[in-house]
């Protein structure tokens, strides 16, 4: 198997069990019956199934936030990072499909909109967008800097994923309920597209005014968490880490100004 490969499968996996799990929340007349911690758990299982599948194999990114910023520290060659990332897309898409056919019976029952999108793409509960910028951010931020603290440790042989599971219950049971935690723009962008054109009854539209946000803030975050770690904790500053900490900075400020606004004018 290739490494384009891997990762698409991989990232497929994913996809299949974390979007499957929504599904199986939102969708009318299924057995499910859970909440917010059925689906931050089965979705940290999610990744840590796709980082078994093809751990060995490509190092289970899954994730071009986590190729973006390991690649920004030296961890990973930048001649494979377009051909991960496109390798991350469409197995994001294909896994969407997957789901869609799997609960085929269920869609036509399901009259909320937004709970089928949900299943598909990430939505914020307050719409803000630098704020929810912010918020996607911080999260892949903690993800990536949380995988580089796993690295730097030594688990038994095979450890690993499961550890980074965890990692992803916490980041989605602390800090997910702001924007449903996309982290990963290929989680985000690749089932988008698969809600756009499969022929979901009742779908209604993509959203696609707020994509930008779950894939620019993974981006940032992801490539920030790994030049923070190369800083912070290996005393390596570079021009990228004090360029992104200006911008992150700046959006803080105008975060805190447009919400302090709001609040005084209700």
């Amino acid at each position: 198997m290739t490494e384009f490969m891997g990762e698409l499968i991989g990232t497929m996996i994913l996809i299949i069990l974390g979007g499957g799990v929504i599904a199986g929340a939102n969708l009318k007349d299924t057995k499910a019956d859970g909440g917010w911690v059925l689906i931050t758990v089965a979705w940290g299982l999610a990744v840590a199934m796709g980082v078994y599948a093809v751990g060995k194999l490509t190092g289970g990114h899954i994730n071009p936030a986590v190729t973006l910023g390991l690649a920004s520290v030296g961890d990973f060659p930048w001649q494979k990072v377009p051909m991960y990332i496109a390798a991350q897309m469409i197995g994001a898409f294909i896994g969407a499909v997957i789901v869609f056919f799997h609960y085929i019976p269920h869609w036509k029952d399901t009259e909320d909109q937004l709970a089928i999108k949900s299943i598909f793409c990430t939505d914020p509960a307050i719409r803000s967008p630098i704020s929810n910028l912010i918020s996607e951010i911080i999260g892949t931020f903690v993800l990536v800097m949380g995988i580089l603290f796993i690295g730097a440790n030594e688990f038994t042989e095979g450890l690993n994923p499961i550890i980074v599971g965890l990692l992803i219950v916490a980041i989605g049971m602390s800090l997910g309920a702001t924007t449903g935690y996309a982290i990963n723009p290929a989680r985000d962008l690749g089932p988008r597209i698969a809600h756009a054109v499969l022929p979901i009854p009742g779908k209604g539209g993509s959203d696609w005014s707020y994509s930008w946000v779950p894939v620019l803030g993974p981006i940032i975050g992801g490539v920030y968490g790994g030049l923070f770690y190369q800083a912070i904790f290996k005393g390596s500053y570079t021009a990228g880490f004090w360029v992104l900490s200006l911008i992150i900075v700046t959006l803080l400020i105008s975060s805190m100004r447009i919400e302090l606004k709001k609040a005084q004018t209700t």
